[in-house]
C-alpha cells in the first residue's frame, strides 16, 4: 500500500535517476535562497507575519467548526 502512495506522489522516479533528482531539489532551494536576497528584509517579515496570521485565522475556523459539531452532538 505504501508502494502505491509513493508512485502516486512521484509518478516519474523510476524514470529519473536519484542523482538528478537530488540535484534538482538543491537547484530549487538555491533558487529560492537567491530571491530571499533580493527581497528586502521588511517584506520577509511582512510576509511571515501574514502567514502566521492566515494561519490563525484558519485555526480560529477549525475551532468554530469544532464547536458548533459539538453542539449539535449534544442536542442529538
Amino acid at each position: 500500500m505504501a508502494e502505491k502512495t509513493n508512485q502516486t506522489k512521484r509518478p516519474y522516479a523510476m524514470h529519473i535517476p536519484e542523482e538528478t533528482r537530488e540535484h534538482f531539489k538543491a537547484a530549487h532551494q538555491e533558487f529560492h535562497e537567491t530571491i530571499k536576497t533580493m527581497l528586502p528584509p521588511e517584506f520577509l517579515e511582512h510576509r511571515n507575519k501574514a502567514k502566521r496570521e492566515m494561519l490563525l485565522a484558519f485555526r480560529s475556523l477549525i475551532d468554530h467548526s469544532i464547536a458548533h459539531m459539538e453542539e449539535h452532538e449534544k442536542k442529538a
